[in-house]
C-alpha cells in the first residue's frame, strides 16, 4: 500500500475528502489491503460511496453503505444487515459479498455488484418482464429458506396470527408514538384499521425482505438483492405487498402476473385481500417513521423527499382499503392560489437558488436541488395554503357539526374523531381523510420527482 486515502487531486480519481471520510477510506485500505484509487459519493439522502480499490494489480469495485440516520438504529442496524447478507450468500441467494464493517463512520463495505437498479431504466418491456420474472423466482427461493436458521441473527419466528400478520409493525408504531409532535389523524386511522383487520387463517412464515423489490440486474437476470435493513420473519405475503409500494417509486411492470408466477413457484395461492392488507401495513410504516421528523424539521433532512414519501404512502393505503370495500373516492377540487404579502420574498429566494451553479459533483448537485425544491415548496405553500385549509375545515364541519377555529384545532379535532370511531365509521372517515391527502399532494405535486402522479397497482379480488 503506497499511501493512505486522503484529500487528493482529481488526477488520483478521488474527491476532496473531509477528515471523517478520510478515516473511512484509510480503514478500507488497512482492512482489505490495497489502495483506494477512485471514489464517488452516491447522490442520495443516505451516505454511500462507489469505491475502486487497487489490490495485487487488480481493481476491486466496492460499495460503502453508510448509516441511514434518523430512521435507523445506528451501527447495530448495519451489523444486523451485514449478518443477513452473509447468511443469504451462504444459502445461495444472490447478494453482495460483505468485506467488513467500518466502525467510524459506520458503514458496510461490500462488493459493488454488477448491473443497475430500477426497472424504470430497462431498455425495453421485454427486459423488464424477464428481470421481474427472475426476481420473483429468487424471491420464492428465499422464502423457502428455513426461517429458524435466522434466529441466531436476531430474528424471531412469529407466534400466532396477530404476530404473523403485523410483523414488525408494533416497532414502527412505538417509534412513532415516541416522537409524535402533532396530530396525525390519517396515521391514527391506519393504525387502528391495521390492528382491527389482521388476516385470519395464515400460518406460513418465512424470512422476508420487508422492503422488497430492491435489486440490481444485468441483461435478463437479477445480479443481487439489496437492502435488508428492515428484514424480519413473518408472512411471505408481506413482500408481495411491499412490491406494490416499491413500484410507486421504481416501476416494476405488471405485478399481477408476477405474483401468479411466484405462486406457481411456491404452490400456494394467496388471497388478494391478504396482499392488500400487507400493502397497507408496509406503506403505513413510512409515514410512521417520517412524521416526527417532518414536524420538527430535523437538521440535514431532505425535507421534500420525506414529505413526498409521507403524502404518497398515506394516500395509497386509503385507496387500497377503499377498493377492497367497494368504496368510490371522489377527487378533491384543485387548489386556488391566494398569495400573501410575503410572496415576493419566497419568489426571490427560489429564483436566487435556481441561479446558483450545480456544484462540484453529483452529490453537490443533489444537495442544491433539494434546497431549491424546499424553497419552491414554501413559495407554493404561501400561495395555496388557504385553498388547502378552508376545504379541510369545511369537511370537518360537515363530519362533526362544528367548525374549528383554526387548521391546528381542526387537526386535533379530526384526530379525536378518528380515535373515538369504530369500524362502522370507516367509510365516512376514509372520504374525509383521503381528500385531505389529495389537497396536500396538490400542494407539492410539481416537486414530487419520481412520485409525481403515481398510483398503486390494483390486484383485483379473488
Amino acid at each position: 500500500m503506497s499511501r493512505p486515502a486522503t484529500a487528493s487531486s482529481a488526477g488520483d480519481g478521488l474527491p476532496e475528502l473531509s477528515p471523517r471520510w478520510q478515516q473511512a477510506f484509510r480503514w478500507i485500505e488497512q482492512t482489505l489491503g490495497g489502495r483506494v484509487v477512485a471514489a464517488r459519493r452516491q447522490p442520495r439522502w443516505r451516505p454511500a460511496w462507489f469505491i475502486d480499490l487497487e489490490r495485487d494489480g487488480e481493481t476491486v469495485p466496492l460499495y460503502f453503505r453508510g448509516q441511514r440516520g434518523e430512521i435507523e438504529h445506528g451501527f447495530e442496524a448495519l451489523r444486523f444487515e451485514a449478518g443477513l447478507l452473509r447468511k443469504l450468500e451462504a444459502e445461495g441467494i444472490p447478494v453482495p459479498h460483505v468485506h467488513g464493517l467500518c466502525p467510524e463512520p459506520g458503514g458496510i463495505v461490500m462488493d459493488r455488484s454488477p448491473g443497475q437498479a430500477n426497472l424504470a431504466h430497462a431498455r425495453d418491456e421485454a427486459q423488464r418482464q424477464a428481470v421481474l420474472a427472475d426476481y420473483m423466482d429468487v424471491l420464492a427461493r428465499m422464502h423457502a429458506l428455513d426461517p429458524a436458521g435466522f434466529e441466531g441473527l436476531g430474528l424471531r419466528v412469529a407466534e400466532g396470527e396477530q404476530a404473523l400478520g403485523l410483523g414488525d409493525f408494533d416497532g414502527w408504531v412505538k417509534g412513532f408514538r415516541g416522537g409524535k409532535a402533532r396530530p396525525e389523524p390519517e396515521i391514527e386511522f391506519l393504525i387502528q384499521w391495521l390492528y382491527r383487520n389482521v388476516p385470519a387463517g395464515r400460518t406460513r412464515q418465512s424470512f422476508v425482505c420487508a422492503d422488497a423489490g430492491q435489486f440490481l440486474y444485468e441483461g435478463s437476470r437479477v445480479t443481487a438483492l439489496i437492502d435488508f435493513e428492515l428484514a424480519y420473519v413473518g408472512d411471505p405475503a408481506a413482500d408481495l405487498g411491499a412490491l406494490r409500494c416499491r413500484d410507486l417509486s421504481e416501476p416494476l411492470g405488471e405485478l399481477a402476473p408476477a405474483i401468479e408466477r411466484y405462486e406457481a413457484n411456491t404452490g400456494e395461492r394467496i388471497d388478494r385481500a391478504v396482499i392488500d392488507y400487507h400493502t397497507v401495513r408496509f406503506a403505513t410504516c413510512t409515514p410512521l417513521a417520517v412524521a416526527p421528523m417532518l414536524a420538527r424539521a430535523v437538521p440535514g433532512l431532505d425535507f421534500m423527499k420525506y414529505l413526498a414519501w409521507y403524502v404518497v404512502y398515506l394516500r395509497t393505503p386509503f385507496e387500497v382499503i377503499a377498493e377492497r370495500m367497494g368504496l368510490a373516492l371522489a377527487p378533491a377540487p384543485g387548489l386556488e392560489p391566494s398569495p400573501s404579502r410575503q410572496a415576493p420574498g419566497h419568489a426571490a429566494l427560489a429564483q436566487r437558488l435556481s441561479q446558483q451553479g450545480p456544484g462540484a459533483g453529483e452529490f453537490d448537485a443533489y444537495e442544491r436541488a433539494s434546497t431549491l425544491r424546499l424553497a419552491e415548496y414554501l413559495q407554493r405553500a404561501d400561495a395555496l395554503a388557504p385553498g388547502l385549509e378552508q376545504p379541510n375545515l369545511d369537511d370537518l364541519e360537515a363530519l362533526t357539526g362544528r367548525r374549528p377555529a383554526s387548521p391546528a384545532e381542526g387537526d386535533a379535532a379530526l384526530e379525536a374523531c378518528v380515535m373515538e370511531a369504530g369500524a362502522g365509521d370507516d367509510a365516512k372517515l376514509i372520504g374525509v381523510l383521503h381528500r385531505r391527502l389529495q389537497r396536500q399532494e396538490a400542494l407539492i405535486e410539481p416537486l414530487m420527482e419520481e412520485f409525481r402522479g403515481v398510483r398503486m397497482q390494483s390486484l383485483g379480488g379473488d
